[in-house]
């Protein structure tokens, strides 16, 4: 009878464990990344202090959240079958799963790279192409972070405009990559891995010692197909971060600048990469300077909805034409947006 007891018991021990050292670690991201740098006698004062304090404290964040969101999601299948899931979440006619999906996103404050994770394990657990756009979109650009320094920053309504524009970008522009059919266009091993899910966890017949095995299980298959191009991703963005063009910038945002101003702010954000956080100060700064607010906000979308690590990373899931039409469907959605703020502001 002990030894059945403790057989039971080791895997909520070691599990405990985990967690507990997860939340150490993640708590000591911003230390580690000040001690690293103090190693190389850098501070954040500096444009190679700031991109290699972004770095490492990027990686280990985005390697962490990955790990957590793709265990819980390996646990999660044993319980619900992909079937369920698709019931749950499935785009029908009024888009009724890119609205809950888009919704979900306001309460996960996650930069675009960060938000990969949930996304790659929406699409493992065989939620539709679409509706996991929609929660890739509005995650990093509309969550309560991005409303609450608007709100404080520009009043109730340029950030209540914002929420609703937003919102509308996510669940727009995950119909029309739905309706496009471009499941064809995800990389073979997601495919492999979706027709692999089954019912095979069903809830009466395995044990939690199981369900355990099938997160780490999960974590194994996932994680180690992504993290290079997760590194590689957040190299690049660190690189930009450090070295931010606000003059430069604001010099062609301006209320009197020509009509190709705000297609050059999209274009220029993209390359970029930062939370919402970090980059309404920036905007912040460029009204200072003079800069349309519609022109800024639509530049503010690009970086942290449409950053070039993402599309880094997501290249392993997602094959080029699929993240081209990601990247255009949303680059339209937010030269709408700021021809509409610059037009009502």
């Amino acid at each position: 009878m002990s030894a059945a007891v403790t057989s039971r018991s080791a895997p909520w021990g070691l599990l405990l464990l985990a967690v507990a050292a997860w939340i150490g670690a993640y708590a000591s991201l911003v230390p580690f990344a000040d001690f690293v740098i103090g190693l190389f006698g850098l501070t954040r004062t500096t444009h190679l202090g700031e991109a290699l304090h972004f770095f490492f404290y990027d990686t280990p964040k985005v390697l962490l959240l990955l790990t957590a969101v793709v265990f819980a999601m390996g646990v999660v299948h044993t319980f619900v079958t992909p079937e369920r899931t698709r019931a749950l979440l499935a785009g029908r006619r009024l888009g009724v799963g890119n609205v809950l999906a888009a919704l979900l996103g306001i309460v996960t404050p996650f930069c675009s790279c960060s938000a990969v994770p949930l996304f790659i394990g929406f699409l493992s657990a065989g939620v539709p192409l679409g509706v996991t756009f929609s929660f890739l979109i509005s995650a990093p650009m509309v969550n309560e972070v991005a409303l609450a320094l608007l709100f404080g920053l520009f009043g109730w309504q340029v950030a209540a405009l914002y929420l609703g524009l937003g919102l509308a970008v996510a669940i727009v522009a995950g119909l029309v990559i739905g309706r496009l059919g471009m499941e064809r266009y995800l990389e073979d091993w997601v495919r492999q891995m979706q027709a692999s899910q089954s019912a095979d966890y069903a809830a009466e017949r395995i044990g939690w010692a199981a369900r355990i095995e099938a997160g780490v299980g999960h974590v194994k298959q996932i994680v180690g197909k992504v993290w290079p191009y997760i590194l590689a991703g957040i190299a690049v963005g660190a690189g930009i971060h450090g070295y931010v063009p606000q003059d430069f910038m604001a010099s062609i945002m301006g209320k009197d600048a020509p009509w190709w101003s705000l297609p050059a702010a999209v274009a220029i954000g993209v390359p970029m990469y930062a939370n919402a956080a970090g980059i309404i100060p920036v905007v912040e700064a460029l009204l200072g300077k003079g800069a349309a607010l519609g022109t800024v906000l639509a530049f503010m979308m690009s970086v942290i909805a449409l950053s070039l690590p993402e599309m880094i990373i997501l290249r392993k899931v997602l094959r080029i034409p699929l993240i081209a039409t990601f990247a255009g469907v949303v680059a339209a959605g937010i030269l709408v947006v700021g021809i509409v703020f610059n037009a009502v502001l």
